[in-house]
């Protein structure tokens, strides 16, 4: 071992309990804590940063200086918690070092306090507070409200500062029984948190999936006649009475008629849809309302997207959102690998500029 090697020792050379601490530290240190991951690195994680974040308050309950250089010894040591909520172990580990506690203790409580934080802190923001606030405001900037952004950021930080400076003054005055309050009901909170967020995500899915298979396959045609009533004098109504009678199953489309092969009025729809009869209308003056009927011939087309829809509607954005979690659940894909998956998608079906244009 070389000589100039610091060992950090097990107790603290003054071990009278320190004053309480005034709020302006724990305010003060709740701010710092912003700046948690600023040093981070991967040999021990948000180290220098947690230690940058507690030192006001240590440097006040510690006023012997070999206390003070081993509490920073051993606080700066691997740590690694979730952001939002480090200050619930800021509190807990203050207590312990305003009572002198041996600095082995206070290394188990806070590791034990920092490693539940990550999974409730992601249930709380990222699967529960983000996707809810996100989903709204992303509606009110599509309908055209240019102050969405402003509002998820307004709430997303309040939620997060509002936290950071109450588990600072929670945890702080609770002190190693604040971790048995968190642990006891830290399972249900998980799951309750974890079941909200999926319920989120499962609603964006549906109201902000738009993505569809627009593809029209043939399926043959379809015959009719359409309807058309013009107004001509007397002489000009006898050109369409003479017209011959058609047999409407193998009349070419466009042919002109008013009756069928069998002398009998043809019934044909106008533009509403509607069931017309063929045949002349004596307006008087010497003027007449004609209607009459022209073949006509529509392909039909087979929807893909009609027939999903109705199976099950939506389906497309959500079998592309299970696509997605398979990638990521079973193929470790990361999510800049899902983004361009979808990138190329969009190429795909971008209309003109398309590869495959309308598929989408």
């Amino acid at each position: 071992m070389a000589s100039n090697e610091y060992v950090i020792p097990e107790h603290y050379e003054d071990l009278t309990p320190a004053p309480q601490l005034d709020q302006k530290t724990l305010n003060k240190m709740a701010w710092r804590s912003c700046f948690l991951q600023a040093s981070f690195n991967y040999e021990r994680m948000q180290a220098a940063g947690w230690l940058y974040s507690i030192i006001p308050g240590l440097e006040k309950i510690h006023t012997n200086k070999n206390d003070l250089a081993a509490s920073m010894s051993h606080n700066l040591e691997f740590f690694n918690t979730h952001p939002f909520l480090v200050t619930f172990v800021m509190g807990i580990v203050l207590s312990l070092e305003q009572n002198k506690v041996d600095i082995p203790t206070i290394r188990a409580v806070r590791v034990a306090a920092m490693g539940p934080l990550g999974g409730i802190g992601d249930a709380l923001f990222w699967l529960t507070l983000v996707p809810i606030t996100a989903g709204i405001t992303s509606n009110m900037a599509i309908n055209g409200n240019a102050a969405a952004p402003l509002i998820f950021l307004v709430i997303f930080n309040v939620v997060q500062f509002a936290l950071r400076f109450w588990l600072m003054n929670w945890s702080y005055k609770l002190g190693t029984s604040a971790i048995d309050a968190l642990t006891a009901n830290m399972q249900a909170f998980t799951r309750a948190a974890s079941i909200m967020g999926v319920f989120v995500v499962g609603c964006l899915v549906v109201t902000m999936g738009g993505t569809q298979i627009n593809l029209q396959i043939p399926n043959g045609t379809t015959r009719g006649i359409a309807a058309h009533t013009v107004v001509v004098s007397e002489e000009e109504a006898e050109n369409f009475t003479g017209l011959e009678g058609i047999d409407t199953e193998t009349a070419e489309a466009g042919t002109m008629a008013m009756t069928d092969a069998d002398g009998n009025a043809l019934t044909a729809s106008d533009a509403d849809g509607n069931a017309v009869e063929c045949g002349v209308t004596d307006l008087g003056n010497g003027m007449a309302s004609v209607t009459y009927g022209t073949v006509t011939e529509d392909p039909v087309n087979f929807s893909v997207a009609d027939t999903l829809n109705t199976i099950v509607p939506k389906l497309v954005p959500l079998m592309l959102t299970l696509l997605l979690y398979y990638m990521f659940a079973k193929h470790s894909w990361t999510p800049t690998k899902g983004i361009l998956l979808l990138f190329v998608l969009g190429i795909l079906g971008a209309g003109p500029l398309g590869l495959w244009p309308s598929i989408w």
